[in-house]
């Protein structure tokens, strides 16, 4: 049942930098545990501790690209751009396999901050150094957001093995 469970959680963490609820998957796993009253013990203040670091990485996930862009210069509205083109582009993809959310939420930051960029009367200049702060602010996003399923399964798997 261990290994099984080590099985989910790493799938669950190669979601994540493909845009996919990876984190979401395992607190859902760990919940199911519980509900199921598996020999697999988890109690629910591991499964709370982790739904709460899941929550914060996805807010972390929003506020860390709008914090790039103003960072490099952008407006309020290039931003929530940058916020909704991520959200669009990771949906929306582009038609590459397995990577295809990834490059699409990346193209989105940064189609969104620019196109409000430009909206707010920003130079060409101006715009793309906005949008290519939402880019990278994404990218550190993802990188956090792996960061904390990283500690979401090994506290899953710590709690099942105690």
């Amino acid at each position: 049942m261990i290994l099984l469970l080590a099985g989910v959680l790493l799938v669950s963490l190669l979601l994540i930098p493909l845009g996919l609820p990876g984190i979401w998957l395992m607190v859902a796993t760990a919940t199911a545990l519980v509900l199921l009253g598996s020999a697999v013990k988890i109690g629910w203040f591991v499964v709370l501790g982790c739904a709460a670091i899941a929550l914060v990485s996805e807010l972390l996930d929003f506020v860390v690209a709008a914090k790039y862009t103003k960072k490099y210069g952008g407006s309020n509205r290039g931003a929530w751009g940058a916020v909704l083109g991520g959200i669009v582009g990771a949906i929306v993809g582009v038609p590459v396999p397995i990577i295809g959310s990834v490059i699409g939420a990346l193209v989105g930051s940064f189609a969104g901050a620019l196109v409000a960029e430009y909206s707010v009367g920003a130079s060409h200049e101006g715009a793309t150094r906005a949008a290519t702060g939402a880019t990278i602010g994404r990218v550190i996003a993802t990188a956090f957001k792996v960061a904390a399923g990283c500690v979401i399964a090994a506290w899953i798997l710590a709690a099942a093995l105690i």
